[in-house]
């Protein structure tokens, strides 16, 4: 296994208060209540400004409008983080600061800046045109960037590519987006009370708004702030001696924004309607189409790194050899999920699908942080975190093992027959080669040989035992120091440890 040796010291004891914060301001919870405070505060001035804007009537019109892409748009980036689900903290705080924070600062900098610009030249018209143009897309991304930043830099743990970034990004999109849509559907709300025009009628600006901001481009602000965020994500894939390009990359993504920002901005407000629609069919469309591509492609790397990565675990035994499949495949996830549920009944089974969820979740991490390591950009801690990563897997182990089992039989493709036994495509296994067959999924004679009694597995390669006791009778569950001629593996499962095998 390509793993960072054990240091030959034993660990310094740990030293009571040791690492602690100095300042009472620096502790977790202050700080975190500092930042709820500062949303929040900014969430009651932007609803109060809102609702200056467009008067109450239409303030609730435009809310209830406003809402009907959001869920839309959350569930679709979720699905987009499926390999390793953020922290709903992390989205929470994103949609608020996009929602709250971002709003008012853009409130106010667009307007000071609109004004001083029609001062300064005399001509409010232009001054309109530019400030849409120009200080808006500069001043939007900047504050929407903030979010990715402030993400980036305090839950460095949860920031790992390309695909936390675009959902970072943009979650924190739709929160402004969704704001913005309250604003201008309100005051196109009361425009059309102002003007006696029915709200749904072909000549309702209300309308007209609704279609253009809600059916045609809900999309519009997530596409933009999801250059910041690639531009954060192969910034996170970068390694830390990488200095230069750790901070250019997510410069080069914020200004690819402003640039499309301010080209969806200018073609309505220099080249009109016809403008509009030329920009959004032949640039916002297949751009569009490309950023989805590329984030479901990157997804579909983060598979492929936790099936390359997990089998060396396999090795150690820790981790039984259908997992690495099976934790790289989407579907066998949800089958194992489903299976846990089922399995052990309506009440325990929903803790059994709890500690499949979180099994999977910290196998995904310790892929991530092996890949990490193998490419030169882990930090101090990570024999730390590997070691904590595999203590929590092995004390979850009990109802995952078997889930996982009976999800890689149902998924896993079948192998040609005949079968050539060293011929593993889920990675080395425990033991010398051709020690016991592999198993093959969704074939008779599935699982590994069950051997005569008082006999090493070894000796009876062709004979196969029921798939239910795999995860009972697999070598891999076997601390591999007491494996007959084992040598000692510092990163082997504990002897003695809690939970089921």
């Amino acid at each position: 296994m390509n793993a960072p040796p054990q240091p030959p010291h034993a660990p310094a004891p740990t030293v009571a208060g040791l690492g602690r914060p100095t300042h009472w301001w620096q502790r977790r919870a202050v700080k975190a209540g500092a930042l709820i405070t500062l949303l929040a505060l900014s969430g009651l001035v932007i609803l109060a400004l809102v609702r200056k804007e467009t008067g109450t009537e239409g303030f609730l019109v435009g809310l209830g409008l406003a809402i009907f892409p959001v869920p839309l748009l959350i569930a679709a980036f979720r699905w987009l983080d499926r390999v390793e689900p953020a922290p709903w903290r992390n989205l929470v705080f994103s949609f608020a600061w996009g929602a709250c924070a971002s709003a008012l600062i853009a409130i106010i900098a667009n307007s000071f800046a609109t004004r001083w610009i029609a001062t300064r030249t005399a001509d409010p018209s232009s001054a309109d045109t530019l400030g849409a143009t120009v200080v808006a897309p500069v001043v939007e991304e900047t504050v929407k960037a903030a979010a990715i930043l402030l993400v980036f830099l305090f839950r460095r743990r949860d920031f790992k590519g390309l695909v936390d970034g675009v959902v970072i990004a943009g979650v924190t999109a739709t929160g402004f987006a969704f704001t913005e849509n309250i604003l201008y559907l309100g005051n196109a709300y009361g425009t059309d009370e102002a003007t006696g025009v029915d709200g749904i009628g072909f000549d309702s600006v209300t309308a007209a708004t609704f279609f253009v901001r809600i059916v045609m481009s809900p999309f519009a602000h997530p596409l933009f702030t999801v250059l910041t965020g690639i531009g954060f994500g192969f910034a996170a894939l970068a390694a830390d001696r990488h200095r230069v390009r750790r901070i250019l990359l997510p410069l080069g993504g914020l200004i690819l924004a402003m640039g499309m920002h301010a080209a969806w901005n200018g073609s309505v407000s220099y080249f009109g309607g016809l403008g509009f629609f030329l920009v959004y069919l032949g640039f916002m469309v297949p751009s569009f189409g490309l950023l989805t591509w590329l984030t479901i492609y990157s997804r579909q790397r983060e598979l492929r790194t936790v099936r390359e990565e997990l089998p060396a675990y396999v090795t150690a035994g820790w981790l039984t050899a259908p997992e690495p499949y099976a934790l790289g495949s989407l579907r066998a996830r949800r089958k194992a999920r489903q299976y846990a549920t089922q399995t052990y009944g309506k009440e325990a089974g929903k803790d059994a699908a709890r500690a499949v969820r979180e099994y999977i979740s910290l196998a995904t991490a310790l892929a991530f942080l092996r890949a990490r390591g193998r490419s030169g950009r882990a930090g101090a801690d990570f024999v730390v975190r590997e070691r904590e990563l595999l203590q929590s897997l092995w004390e979850r182990r009990g109802p995952a093992r078997p889930a996982l089992d009976h999800a890689a039989r149902l998924t896993a493709p079948a192998f040609p027959q005949p079968y050539v036994p060293y011929a593993n495509p889920y990675g080395p296994m425990a033991g010398p080669p051709g020690a016991y067959i592999p198993y093959i999924p969704n074939q008779p004679g599935y699982g590994y040989p069950q051997p005569p009694a008082g006999t090493h597995p070894a000796s009876a390669p062709h004979q196969a035992y029921p798939a239910s006791a795999l995860h009972q009778a697999h070598p891999a569950s076997i601390p591999p120091q007491q494996h007959p001629g084992a040598a000692y593996n510092p990163y082997a499962p504990p002897a003695n440890s809690t939970g089921g095998a």
